[in-house]
């Protein structure tokens, strides 16, 4: 299999030539220093994944060719993760793990004790696709603009079971049964979730213990992920 996955906006499909943007073409020859008659793996998020092959290459832009569909099509569960944005180093690992733990949507929520009060929505998207292309996946999670905790509790869809990760269960058992898909996992802040945020979501959430020990906002994540995918998921 060749070694470089690239996500690509465009419909791919046997001897189906692709135009790369000059972002594409810097990473794929100036960064990665393929030639013409290179191999690599392209995907978009429909269509599975193909090998292709470099039919031109210049510093602004190239095009590459698709020969076999290496992988079918698949999407991991119906599962979003909400999340408090923490500092930017921190919150960029909770969407590459995300990503690699198999979300479908990924949902930054401002909650009354969030320290960071804005992100780039863009930046936090090329993300999730650098991680899709690192860890294999043929599927692109999408990142939704930040939004008010309350406002998104308020209009949350009755179909979708939701979780949240309550600090205030530390050494309590984690719970064995949880929601399937659809499904949401939401994680606070550092500071935790208030006593209004707690009033909000009792009643329309389930609450889950991580364990003995306090959790970083970033490893809750993934403890959560890890927890659902194996009693949901795609782990079984």
């Amino acid at each position: 299999m060749p070694r470089i996955r690239l996500f690509v906006d465009q419909p791919l499909g046997s001897e189906q030539t692709v135009e790369l943007t000059r972002d594409q073409a810097h990473y794929l020859f100036g960064v990665m220093r393929l030639g013409e008659g290179a191999e690599l793996a392209v995907f978009n998020g429909r269509d599975g994944e193909w090998q292709a092959r470099v039919e031109s290459a210049g510093k602004r832009g190239g095009t590459i060719l698709c020969e076999i569909r290496t992988a079918e099509q698949w999407h991991p569960p119906d599962l979003w993760l909400l999340f408090a944005p923490v500092k930017k180093t921190a919150t960029d690992f909770i969407v590459e793990k995300a990503v690699e733990m198999g979300v479908s949507r990924l949902c930054p929520v401002q909650t009354e004790f969030t320290n960071s009060e804005r992100i780039r929505r863009d930046r936090l998207q090329a993300h999730a696709v650098e991680a899709a292309e690192q860890c294999g996946a043929v599927t692109v999670p999408e990142v939704a603009e930040l939004a008010r905790l309350d406002r998104v509790l308020a209009d949350w869809p009755e179909e979708r079971g939701l979780v949240f990760c309550d600090e205030g269960l530390v050494g309590d058992a984690v719970a064995r049964e949880l929601p399937p898909a659809p499904a949401a996992l939401l994680i606070g802040p550092e500071g935790g979730f208030s006593e209004q945020e707690r009033g909000k979501l009792a009643g329309l959430a389930q609450s889950l213990s991580l364990g003995p020990r306090i959790l970083r906002a970033e490893t809750a994540a993934v403890a959560a992920l890890a927890l659902w995918q194996a009693a949901c998921g795609d782990w079984r």
